[in-house]
């Protein structure tokens, strides 16, 4: 893994993409920033958007006009994100925080990407990342966080993507980002079962056998803390109730129903594999409420908080300060 060297620039750096134009994004990143600017000083951050989109609360880059159309809108997303990337490959900035984007749009604009965080990956040159839901302070009071080892993919095509192989380097990113980057020594992990109680000895499906166990015994092997597969109706409890620090979730709806059932409105996407942090709130465009003025700041504003967090924990670790 490529990381960004150490020079004379701040490392706890943020730069804040405004998102696509017509969305929430440049309404909900300067509010957050602006509730935030007692915890984050303004020259720690740079805001990455579309001329004339200035929020005046910290330094800011344009990264072109916006045209009108679908595919402008995209562009000026994809630009944001470029910009910020090649910032944090140069050491300038140590995390991104993203707004939220069309993924329409950035197809328009002539990138073949699910979302952004596929973006990410391309842009940074990198070959795995995970998609991680974090809510560090949750409804019912405890952490959760879950990856997602799957993402956006029909429930009808799951097993050909869930694979061990899959399985298994989604696991070991948790783990490694949850030592590096959260600070927790021996990171306990839960990998959430596919079929309903866990397949029930083999009464409901063989996924669990097969798949799962031997996904288990080899990061077990690896010195990892691992448990499962664990039914996926009670290991969101157990991590909730802080026997396991993260769970890893099989697909997409399964792992973000129970997330944001405890964390709606605070959560917090991170991607994980990254030469840099990133974050982003884990709502997106509404374009339907968009320059209404009721567009709620509050997971942008936890995106921000968990960035800086752990840019300072990566950083410090990586270069021996304390």
């Amino acid at each position: 893994m490529v990381h960004p060297p150490e020079s004379s620039h701040d490392h706890w750096r943020i730069a804040v993409t405004l998102g696509d134009p017509r969305g929430i994004g440049p309404e909900v990143m300067p509010k957050a920033v602006e509730g935030l600017l007692k915890e984050i000083p303004r020259e720690a951050l740079l805001f990455l958007g579309p001329e004339g989109m200035d929020p005046g609360l910290a330094p800011f880059q344009s990264v072109g006009s916006w045209d009108g159309t679908e595919a402008g809108a995209g562009r000026v997303s994809v630009d944001a994100i470029r910009r910020g990337v090649d910032l944090a490959l140069q050491g300038e900035v140590g995390a991104i925080v993203t707004g939220p984007s069309h993924k329409p749009a950035i197809q328009a604009a002539g990138w073949n990407v699910p979302g952004q965080t596929e973006l990410l990956r391309d842009l940074s040159g990198v070959s795995d990342v995970g998609m991680l839901m974090s809510s560090e302070k949750t409804r019912v009071g405890g952490p959760l966080r879950v990856l997602l080892a799957t993402t956006h993919i029909p429930l009808r095509d799951l097993f050909r993507h869930l694979t061990a192989d899959l399985l298994l380097r989604q696991s070991r990113l948790l783990a490694q980002a949850l030592e590096s980057d959260w600070g927790i020594t021996g990171p306990r992990v839960g990998l959430c079962a596919v079929n309903p109680h866990a397949s029930d000895g083999g009464l409901f499906g063989s996924e669990e056998e097969e798949l799962f166990r031997p996904v288990v015994t080899q990061l077990r092997s690896e010195g990892l803390s691992v448990e499962g597969p664990l039914p996926a109706d009670t290991v969101f409890h157990r991590a909730l109730q802080g026997e396991l620090d993260a769970v890893v979730a099989p697909y997409h709806d399964v792992g973000m129903a129970a997330f944001k059932s405890v964390s709606f409105g605070t959560g917090v996407n991170v991607t994980l594999g990254l030469p840099f942090i990133r974050t982003s709130p884990d709502h997106g465009t509404a374009f339907d409420i968009a320059g209404t003025g009721q567009a709620d700041p509050g997971s942008a504003r936890e995106a921000l908080l968990l960035a800086a967090r752990l840019v300072r924990r990566r950083f410090d670790t990586q270069f021996g300060r304390q």
